[in-house]
């Protein structure tokens, strides 16, 4: 029993899929706070890109492996089909969406602060509308049902990011 408490605190993000209201944005700020710290520290994508996005890339393979290998554990413990309190997979979409920033996407304090605020509501946005094919694949079976639609919403996100930083902010 304790290995299960203890291998739910990753698919929980250590208890911030408990944290109500709203768990799945509680579930994405890890990554966004992430990104932030790395940028604040000067190991951001203009000064450090292979760095910043090998520690993204990080974040979304071990979320994701969570996922999918703890997710019918975390559905018989919370007796729920990609129950709210799982949040691992709004960790690993949102580092998605903030892979691969260019350098004016970060140029200055002003812009790498719209630049995360910018990836972290559209994946939230995405993540709840859920667009083709985000929907239809959330119905795969324990962890990767869990998982993959968030990854797809975390890719529609990134698209955005990206036209914005690249269009907008050059």
């Amino acid at each position: 029993m304790r290995t299960n408490a203890r291998s739910l605190n990753l698919v929980t993000v250590f208890g911030l899929g408990h944290l109500r209201p709203f768990p799945g944005t509680w579930g994405s700020i890890p990554s966004v706070i992430l990104a932030g710290v790395l940028i604040a520290l000067g190991l951001g994508p203009a000064s450090h890109p292979f760095l910043f996005n090998a520690i993204l890339l990080a974040v979304i393979l071990f979320f994701t492996l969570a996922c999918a290998t703890l997710g019918d554990l975390a559905e018989a413990r919370f007796l729920k089909k990609d129950p709210s309190q799982v949040v691992a997979d709004e960790t690993a979409g949102q580092a998605l969406a903030l892979l691969f920033l260019p350098a004016a996407a970060v140029s200055t304090p002003g812009h790498a602060a719209l630049t995360l605020l910018i990836a972290f509501f559209a994946f939230r946005l995405l993540d709840i509308v859920k667009p083709w094919p985000a929907y239809q694949i959330q119905r795969y079976p324990g962890g990767w049902g869990v998982v993959l639609d968030d990854l797809v919403s975390g890719f529609y996100a990134f698209v955005v990011v990206q036209l914005v930083a690249r269009l907008w902010m050059h």
